[in-house]
């Protein structure tokens, strides 16, 4: 007996060692092809400093969900098991926000108004389809603030699959990027450049709504350069970034010396340039047309040393979002979308981050830009269709041009860059020029930087009605939604990011999904395999069974 005691108090303490040491080096293994749940270092860097309980409510919760976004249910589910992983002060819980249906339309207004747009669905089922709404946010709160992350990454054209693929690919990001901004707060500094025509405030303001939850934002004007140059630089070095939304007054040598040396001093900048003034507003007048004249900003060299060029011509490509205009005479006109030639829609496969998974990019009146040969790393982020033309300009721009059927012969100038990236140690646009006005601290050669040129002004620009500032990228006609706004949000972040978190936007993930349509078509064969093929195999054996048991005891 003792020795049967002695045995089993030996595996009971065998037990409690290795539990003992399972707790102590606790490990998980990823072992998907694709190392979707392995999170990248700047995600376990913010994930690590949280100090407190993080609780996060995810809206994904409920019946009627498609297969497909049950998939990103589950996949959100595993991603914040991965953060508790590394960090027990993460807590999370799955709401169905309609659960209550008699306060339906109450709670969808509620969330609606907290800025979780709701998303209608279509279920189909044995061959039917219904309409089911969900809401695919989440709310994260920290210390007593919440932000709310999007966990649908929407894109025009996709199918429900290609949606939930796209989710999930930009699901650690949307986490790491709501997580982030708990934890870090606010730190860079953003100067909105003022003084030489750029675009007024309400043209700006939904981007710039958006950019004051990453960083604090200012106007700066360049107007005291003539009088204080030098305070004037110094004063900008405070900034980490500056945007240039637009302008359409020409720089002074001055004030392009001051912006030359921040940016040899490290300052980052995002430029949104016109070569050719031109706008559409010009163009609804009794005759439809307008004229389109190349702008002198005086910019050319400043970019030329820095290794690209803008030239004063209009893209065209049949590529391109639709106009609408009033077609028809009198009573019986009517509103129509028709393709505009100048208004190019691009739809990058490129994966760098900043462009990675984004949706489709309007574009107005813009640009070619080519790139020169320096020391500066470039990368073409955002181009023209292959089918592109180049008009010249002046050019008298007609709005007639849409009644004329495109020929595709013209379009023959292949994909144009419209937006490039420039990453190095810049050189002076002055170097052994003479300057304006003298710096003690002048810099020939600049530190490590990094600049995005982008050949339209129009880009950054939101629609206003009624003197109120709309969505950047919604086109109220259509009721589209381009990508403009996630593209420069994308493209300052990237800019500013020290920590690596914009780089997970180019982790690729694969989603395999079941085929709806075989699974209609043979449900019934496989509703059969499953169940006559166990009852033969049970009959056979019983069969077996039954022989072998007779033959065994007729003998």
């Amino acid at each position: 007996m003792s020795k049967h005691l002695k045995h089993i108090l030996l595996i009971v303490i065998g037990i409690l060692v290795l539990n003992g040491i399972g707790n102590t080096f606790y490990k998980r293994f990823d072992l998907t092809q694709d190392q979707r749940y392995t999170l990248s270092e700047a995600t376990k860097h913010i994930v690590a400093d949280v100090e407190s309980p993080v609780i996060i409510d995810i809206f994904l919760e409920g019946e009627g969900f498609p297969s497909e976004f049950r998939r990103l249910q589950s996949e959100t589910k595993q991603l914040l098991e991965e953060f508790y992983a590394q960090n027990s002060n993460f807590h999370f819980n799955f709401i169905n926000p309609l659960e209550d249906e008699t306060n339906r339309d109450q709670i969808i207004q509620q969330l609606n108004n907290r800025g979780l747009t709701p998303m209608q669905l279509t279920v189909q089922e044995n061959g039917k389809s219904s309409q089911e709404i969900i809401f695919p946010w989440a709310l994260a709160s920290y210390n007593g603030v919440t932000v709310k992350i999007p966990l649908v990454k929407n894109k025009l054209g996709a199918s429900q699959q290609e949606l939930v693929t796209n989710s999930v690919q930009h699901l650690e990001y949307a986490f790491a990027d709501g997580i982030g901004k708990l934890v870090y707060g606010k730190t860079k500094k953003i100067a909105i450049l003022k003084g030489n025509g750029e675009l007024e405030d309400q043209y700006l303001a939904d981007f710039l709504t958006t950019l004051k939850d990453y960083y604090y934002i200012a106007p700066f004007t360049l107007d005291s350069v003539a009088t204080q140059p030098k305070n004037t630089l110094n004063t900008l070095k405070d900034y980490d970034l500056i945007i240039a939304a637009k302008p359409t007054e020409a720089f002074s040598e001055a004030e392009k010396l001051v912006l030359d040396q921040y940016t040899m001093n490290g300052g980052k900048s995002l430029w949104l340039i016109d070569a050719v003034a031109m706008e559409k507003d010009s163009l609804y007048n009794e005759s439809g047309r307008a004229i389109a004249l190349p702008i002198d900003l005086n910019l050319t060299d400043l970019f030329f040393k820095y290794g690209v060029r803008i030239n004063p011509y209009l893209v065209a490509t049949p590529y391109s979002a639709p106009i609408t205009l009033a077609m028809g005479e009198g009573s019986d006109s009517q509103f129509q979308n028709v393709r505009w030639p100048y208004s190019p829609l691009v739809n990058t496969t490129n994966t760098h981050p900043i462009v990675n998974n984004v949706n489709l990019i309007k574009f107005d009146f813009s640009n070619p830009i080519d790139t020169l040969k320096n020391n500066l790393k470039k990368t073409i982020l955002l181009e023209s269709a292959k089918l592109t033309k180049l008009e010249g300009t002046p050019k008298e721009i007609r709005l007639d041009v849409v009644t004329k059927e495109p020929n595709p012969q013209e379009f023959n100038k292949g994909s144009q860059p419209l937006a490039v990236l420039i990453e190095g140690e810049f050189t002076s646009a002055y170097k052994n020029r003479v300057k304006p006005f003298t710096l003690e601290a002048n810099k020939d050669e600049g530190l490590t930087t990094k600049m995005i040129v982008i050949a339209d002004g129009d880009l950054i620009k939101n629609d206003v009605i009624k003197n109120i500032p709309q969505e950047l990228g919604f086109d109220r006609w259509t009721g589209q939604l381009f990508g403009n706004k996630e593209f420069l949000l994308n493209s300052v972040n990237y800019l500013l990011d020290d920590n690596g978190l914009i780089n997970i936007r180019s982790k690729e993930i694969t989603v395999p999904f079941l085929d709806h349509e075989k699974i209609s078509e043979s449900k019934l064969s496989w509703q059969l395999l499953n169940t006559l093929v166990p009852l033969g195999l049970l009959g056979v054996f019983g069969f077996i069974f039954n022989y072998l048991r007779k033959k065994k005891y007729s003998a």
